[in-house]
């Protein structure tokens, strides 16, 4: 069973003017699915409707088979984790404190942490390589710490689907790097599904099981990164200039802007 379902869904802010229309697809459990298209296509929009940010105009969304909206918003942080593209953190947390907030949806009731929730944070920051960052502020921290910081707190929820809202942007291409090895890996260790928004058609063609491109709020192409990422298709819903062949070593598509 897929463990998301987004069926037929449309989505307006404004009466009318439609941000999303008829979208349909499957995510898989376990698989790395990446969104990408132009800007204003949808792709956040979209991801946002995953966590129930915000509701379909029509459609409907499912999480294992049950619609999203039959589960209570406690039940469904347990089961699904969103990182937003923009944190404005005015508070100096420590990272330790910042992967603990994500232990939230398991408290119940309980005020402060236990030693489970505590071995639960310090396990997701060793499998982010911030443990070493516990004590530091979060605000002294550089671009690519903070963000695994903040996948490391999504990931103390436990979820079953990490949702990441250009978890690249903003950050030089080592760290862009690091980010997407991490995310693919977690798929492969923890076998939790990850749905991103990315801009990098290169480095989401290397990481990705497959991939959603949308255009104009509709679905233009899914499907692995080698099906979806075509000279004639990126010239279409980009339009610009393109040259797609095969990275030599690694064998994936590489994207060449021409122009």
């Amino acid at each position: 069973m897929p463990v998301l379902t987004v069926d037929t869904v449309s989505f307006s802010y404004i009466t009318g003017v439609p941000t999303l229309q008829n979208v349909s697809l499957e995510v898989n459990p376990g698989e790395f699915l990446t969104l990408v298209g132009p800007n204003g296509s949808g792709k956040s929009t979209l991801l946002k409707l995953l966590d129930r940010i915000l509701l379909p105009s029509s459609g409907k969304i499912l999480l294992d088979g049950r619609p999203l909206t039959a589960y209570a918003r406690p039940e469904l942080a347990r089961r699904i984790a969103y990182v937003p593209q923009d944190r404005d953190m005015q508070f100096s947390f420590s990272v330790e404190d910042i992967v603990l907030m994500g232990r939230a949806p398991h408290m119940h009731g309980r005020l402060f942490e236990n030693s489970h929730d505590r071995s639960v944070a310090r396990r997701m920051m060793e499998l982010t390589d911030t443990v070493h960052l516990a004590a530091h502020a979060i605000t002294n921290l550089s671009g690519g710490e903070r963000q695994r910081a903040f996948i490391a707190r999504a990931l103390a929820q436990e979820p079953r689907v990490l949702l990441l809202d250009e978890p690249t942007a903003h950050l030089d291409i080592a760290h862009q790097v690091d980010i997407f090895r991490l995310l693919r890996s977690l798929t492969a260790e923890t076998g939790v599904t990850v749905v991103s928004v990315s801009h990098d058609l290169n480095l989401s063609a290397l990481h990705s099981d497959r991939i959603a491109m949308l255009l104009c709020g509709g679905l233009a192409a899914l499907g692995t990164p080698a099906d979806v990422l075509t000279t004639e298709r990126i010239r279409e819903v980009f339009r610009t200039e393109v040259m797609v062949d095969n990275h030599p070593a690694l064998g994936t598509p590489r994207v060449t802007m021409l122009r």
